[in-house]
């Protein structure tokens, strides 16, 4: 358990409200997303974007930078400057809380650091997570450059690649969160026959986090929004699979709805011959993890199929990407558990 000195609490503490950071701009960047407001700030503003247009003039300096691009021609040529305000602060607020999330963690990292409040174990696993940190604020400007020539929206690559390291640092600090509290150091990657099974779980449900971030770059859900079928049938119709490299086209919308779909059914099942294996091996430790893992599977599955039913409701879609998050928890949850 923790320990009784008050250095351990800090760094507990602190990690714990890093992590609700990053939690918050998940769930920004995803509204971000969802309201296509990611391209509203056309320019890497550091230091200068800090505060938000204070004048009419710097309004409207913005505004023509955004009548420039793509997305604007192409899609939103009828937006007046009241409207460009509002996708400006989704993404205005997007950067700020990016900014706040690397101020927060640098500072007090280096002040437990230097005051000695951290045990040496668990130093360089946080500034593994200051660097994930860092490389994200440059993966999210070079996704933002993808939409701002000869496109209306960002590279759903990129996108995937933003989603992903947001990923990973959130469960990099879950899982220094879970080590403080039982006062260990278990390594993450642990290979092992034992621990195979589950390594595959993790490497299941965050390559569906990819796919999912293919979905909502391509406005994949826009193509089919009927379920279980797509349309009339399993398979879509308008894919037709030439050769076997067209079963690799992630650019092709439809194909990417469907990889989404499998992949969620393949989980689910593979999450209940896992639970039957816990049941049969009387494994006691693992039941309650396990039965927190089975509740977020349901909720994901059941956010899933009534977002893509809704045509796509931005409330739904929204909560269908924060379940992701509680559903990468829980299953570290039960990881830790199985081989701590």
């Amino acid at each position: 358990m923790i320990k009784s000195d008050g250095s351990q609490k800090q760094l507990l503490n602190w990690l714990i409200l890093s992590l609700i950071l990053v939690l918050c701009i998940i769930i920004v960047g995803g509204l971000t997303r969802l309201t296509n407001s990611g391209l509203s700030i056309t320019h890497w503003e550091l230091f200068k974007g800090i505060l938000p247009p204070l004048s009419q003039a710097s309004w409207i300096d913005y505004y023509e930078q955004y009548k420039k691009i793509p997305q604007f021609e192409l899609v939103n040529f009828d937006m007046d400057l009241s409207r460009f305000k509002i996708i400006f602060y989704w993404e205005y607020f997007h950067r700020m809380l990016a900014r706040l999330i690397g101020v927060f963690f640098l500072i007090p990292l280096i002040y437990l650091h230097y005051t000695n409040k951290i045990e040496k174990k668990y130093i360089i696993p946080c500034y593994l997570i200051l660097a994930l940190i860092i490389l994200q604020g440059i993966v999210g400007w070079y996704m933002v450059k993808s939409g701002l020539v000869n496109a209306i929206t960002v590279s759903h690559y990129r996108l995937s690649l933003h989603l992903s390291i947001a990923f990973v640092i959130i469960s990099s600090i879950f899982w220094l969160i879970l080590n403080l509290k039982e006062n260990n150091s278990v390594k993450f990657f642990s290979f092992s026959k034992k621990n195979i099974s589950i390594l595959f779980l993790l490497f299941l449900i965050f390559s569906q986090i990819i796919l999912g971030a293919f979905v909502s770059g391509l406005d994949a859900g826009k193509i089919y929004q009927t379920w279980p079928l797509m349309g009339l049938k399993y398979f879509p119709d308008d894919s037709p699979m030439i050769d076997y490299i067209s079963y690799f086209n992630f650019n092709n919308h439809s194909l990417v709805q469907f990889y989404h779909r499998n992949l969620a059914y393949l989980i689910t099942f593979y999450i209940l011959g896992f639970s039957l294996y816990i049941y049969l091996k009387k494994i006691k430790n693992l039941y309650r993890p396990l039965l927190i893992l089975i509740f977020f599977l349901i909720l994901q599955v059941i956010l899933g199929i009534t977002t893509l039913t809704s045509g796509l409701n931005m409330f739904l879609a929204s909560a269908h990407q924060i379940t992701s998050v509680f559903l990468v928890f829980s299953t570290i949850n039960l990881y830790y558990n199985y081989i701590k």
